[in-house]
């Protein structure tokens, strides 16, 4: 059985730094693609960013690029997110989330992963 297990939310001030992790069991993370979505109250999941494990490419959305870092270390089948210089506009639930098989083609569509995480909270506020 898949489980994907997000941990490291928290509160923290605009311009704050968080790392977010996602242990995955009963599942590799090497030779497929992995994510992170956000999402707000009453708005769509939003993709964060992706990884794809064999090739190690990265993939991000517009509004975190150049301040979020996604990765992955194979040997505790583990993602991460590092987040810095973070914003208000920041604040969501996050999700780890991650395909049966294949690349990160279309990375950012939610209904294209098969394994979903319970969720790690995320609040910027001063």
């Amino acid at each position: 059985r898949v489980q994907l297990v997000e941990s490291g939310g928290g509160s923290v001030q605009p311009g704050g730094s968080l790392r977010l992790s996602c242990a995955a069991s009963g599942y590799t993370t090497s030779g497929a693609c992995m994510a992170w979505f956000r999402q707000v109250p009453g708005k769509e999941r939003e993709g964060v960013a992706a990884i794809y494990t064999s090739g190690i490419s990265t993939f991000y959305g517009d509004s975190v690029k150049g301040r979020f870092t996604i990765s992955r270390d194979s040997a505790k089948n583990t993602m991460y997110l590092q987040m810095n210089s973070l914003k208000l506009e920041d604040t969501a639930m996050y999700y780890c989330a991650a395909r049966r098989a294949g690349t990160c083609t279309t990375w950012d569509i939610r209904t294209t992963y098969s394994y979903w995480g319970q969720g790690t909270q995320v609040t910027v506020s001063s």
